[in-house]
């Protein structure tokens, strides 16, 4: 974990406010909120972006990353929120209240961690009725993902062209994510499936363009 923040504080100090693919899929999760909600917890911030729209239909939003730089800059973008509760914290480390949160949602956070674990403590940490955003990224297998994944390409660099006027990050950003990468270990969608089907009965999953599936659970009542 050591190893993940001292990349993220590379990251955050120069990355732009978010990334593209990530944000792209940030009104799908949020189509499946209601218009007011309560206790949101979000793990993994980064910046604050997804927090800060949270943070618009939600009396409180806890906001962990385990990167200091991360929550550093996320605190001063969002200083006009003040229903956002930034904490630095390791998620796996950390006690969250048990049936505490309305909403729990991770963004690109959980392929650092221990899957099924986490999907536990996510789980324990729900009200009854309260709602699971998972976004993250998975390992293609198979000739269908080879294909997605150069139909993804000239999608996410148009993406980058309309929100950032680039067709590619600084070099400095992309040596960073590069390093970064290099750590990285993702889960393939059948492993994601097991798992949900285990732990997750009736969850929703779904394959994107952009090298990333979503979850979204709803605990019962």
């Amino acid at each position: 974990m050591s190893t993940i923040q001292t990349d993220f504080d590379r990251i955050a100090l120069v990355s732009e406010d978010g990334g593209v693919q990530n944000d792209h899929y940030h009104k799908f999760l949020l189509r499946h909120l209601p218009s007011k909600w309560g206790d949101v917890l979000e793990i993994g911030c980064g910046t604050g972006a997804f927090a800060r729209l949270m943070a618009q239909r939600s009396q409180h939003v806890l906001a962990l990353d385990l990167s200091p730089e991360m929550i550093r800059i996320a605190r001063e973008r969002s200083a006009q929120f003040p229903n956002i509760e930034f904490q630095l914290a390791d998620v796996l480390n950390r006690p969250l209240p048990v049936e505490g949160f309305d909403c729990i949602a991770t963004i690109s956070t959980l392929h650092h961690l221990p899957l099924s674990e986490m999907f536990l403590k996510m789980k324990a940490a729900l009200k009854p009725g309260g709602v699971l955003l998972v976004l993250d990224l998975f390992e293609s297998t198979g000739l269908r993902d080879s294909v997605s994944n150069l139909l993804a390409i000239p999608v996410s660099v148009s993406l980058r062209l309309i929100h950032q006027g680039r067709l590619q990050p600084h070099r400095e950003v992309r040596d960073a994510w590069a390093a970064h990468e290099r750590h990285d270990i993702y889960p393939t969608m059948r492993e994601v499936h097991a798992l949900c089907a285990d732990l997750l009965p009736g969850a929703k999953i779904r394959k994107h363009l952009l090298w990333r599936y979503s979850i979204v659970w709803q605990k019962p009542e």
